[in-house]
C-alpha cells in the first residue's frame, strides 16, 4: 500500500477542463510499476467503454463505473429515440444510477450543440468517478479514478470546434445534394 501512496502522492490534482498533465500511456507505464500485478492488470484493461471486458473483476469501483456508464448509454439512447419520435428503448436489467444517468443524459440532450452535449455529459462522469471513489486518496480506486479522469481530459482535448463544424456542413451538404438528386430522378 506504500507504494500506491507514493505514486499517488506525486501526481498533480486533476481539474476538469485542465489540459491532461501526462497521457494516459504514461500515466498507465508509471503506475504499473507501483501497483500489484492484479491491480496492474485491472489498470492495462480500463476504459470509458462500459464494455471493456466482459469479465467480472474483483474492484467494487471498476463495477460501479461500468454500472454507471451503462446506465448513461442506455439513457441516452432513450432520450434520442423520444427526441426522434420512436419507439423509446425499454431498460431491462436497469443499471444502478438511474437518476444521475437519467438526468445527465436529458440534460445532454437539451444541449443547443452536440460539443454541449457531450461536456454535460463528461462533467456527469467525472461526478461519478469522485462519487464513486471514496475518502482514500492512496488506495487502487484512487489509482483508477485518476486513469479515467485523465481519458476524459484526452477526450475533451480532442474536441475540436472549427473542425467538427466543418464536418457537420460537409455531411450536411452530402444530404441536400442526396435529397436533390434523389427529387431530381423521379421528376
Amino acid at each position: 500500500m506504500g507504494s500506491y501512496f507514493y505514486l499517488m502522492a506525486q501526481l498533480p490534482y486533476l481539474i476538469y477542463e485542465q489540459k491532461p498533465p501526462m497521457s494516459s500511456a504514461s500515466f498507465k507505464a508509471t503506475a504499473a510499476y507501483f501497483l500489484n500485478s492484479t491491480d496492474a492488470d485491472l489498470l492495462k484493461h480500463l476504459s470509458l467503454d462500459p464494455a471493456f471486458s466482459q469479465k467480472k473483476t474483483d474492484s467494487d469501483f471498476i463495477e460501479s463505473w461500468r454500472e454507471f456508464e451503462r446506465a448513461l448509454r442506455l439513457n441516452l439512447a432513450k432520450e434520442r429515440a423520444i427526441k426522434l419520435k420512436r419507439d423509446a428503448i425499454q431498460i431491462t436489467n436497469p443499471p444502478l444510477f438511474p437518476l444521475e444517468a437519467a438526468h445527465a443524459a436529458s440534460k445532454a440532450i437539451d444541449e443547443s450543440s452536440p460539443l454541449e452535449g457531450e461536456v454535460v455529459l463528461d462533467k456527469a462522469r467525472w461526478t461519478a468517478i469522485d462519487s464513486m471513489t471514496g475518502f482514500d486518496n492512496f488506495d487502487r480506486n484512487a489509482v483508477y479514478a485518476y486513469f479515467l479522469k485523465l481519458l476524459l481530459l484526452e477526450r475533451r482535448e480532442a474536441f475540436n470546434t472549427e473542425k467538427g463544424f466543418a464536418e457537420y456542413k460537409s455531411l450536411y451538404a452530402s444530404i441536400l445534394d442526396s435529397a436533390q438528386n434523389s427529387l431530381g430522378e423521379t421528376k
